[in-house]
């Protein structure tokens, strides 16, 4: 960023840290064993709206390449736009490294055409516990943090959560700062 945009108030938008997102492939194992928390199979990568003619052009592109790699690997993919007007490419496979393979797919799909700084996080669900279990995955920190909501859906279940990352910390990037840990209270998976 330079002196005329600080000037001016603009500033440079991070571009989205995407290979980090491979490291809960490797630490399903100890999702599984460890942890008794077993991948349901979906997922989703959610994004600040585009413009219509941006998005459409976009999401044809993608529809496209997913399709082609879903038919190989046996991976559904929907979209959804939720209450908030925010976007949601939903992925769904019963395998964990296709599902993570897919997201990222979605991902630099949206980041080669220029839409990376629209990428929010990325979602995905595990059951074995009480509740689901959700491992967010932030763009932006390239870090991924629990995500436990409680039945109320206005709540979630802190010290599950720090218990967690505690287990987790040493084979995924968890987020450090507990303020950046977003619910994704509502998710569509």
């Amino acid at each position: 960023m330079g002196f005329r945009d600080a000037l001016f108030g603009k500033k440079k938008l991070a571009e989205p840290k995407l290979d980090r997102l491979f490291a809960l492939a490797t630490a399903t194992v100890t999702l599984e064993t460890e942890l008794g928390l077993k991948s349901t199979g979906d997922a989703a990568v959610t994004f600040k709206p585009l413009s219509s003619g941006d998005f459409d052009r976009v999401d044809s592109d993608t529809d496209e390449l997913l399709k082609a790699t879903a038919a190989s690997a046996g991976t559904t993919v929907e979209r959804h736009t939720d209450t908030y007007g925010f976007e949601w490419v939903i992925v769904r496979d019963p395998d964990i490294e296709d599902l993570v393979t897919s997201v990222h797919l979605v991902a630099s799909e949206l980041t080669a055409k220029g839409f990376g700084a629209q990428l929010l996080a990325a979602a995905f669900k595990f059951e074995g516990g009480e509740r689901p279990t959700y491992w967010i995955y932030g763009f932006k920190t390239g870090t991924f943090w629990p995500f436990i909501p409680l039945a109320d859906g206005k709540n979630r279940e802190n010290a599950r959560e720090l218990e967690l990352k505690a287990k987790l910390e040493t084979e995924l990037p968890v987020e450090k700062d507990l303020t950046r840990w977003l619910g994704l209270f509502d998710a569509p998976i």
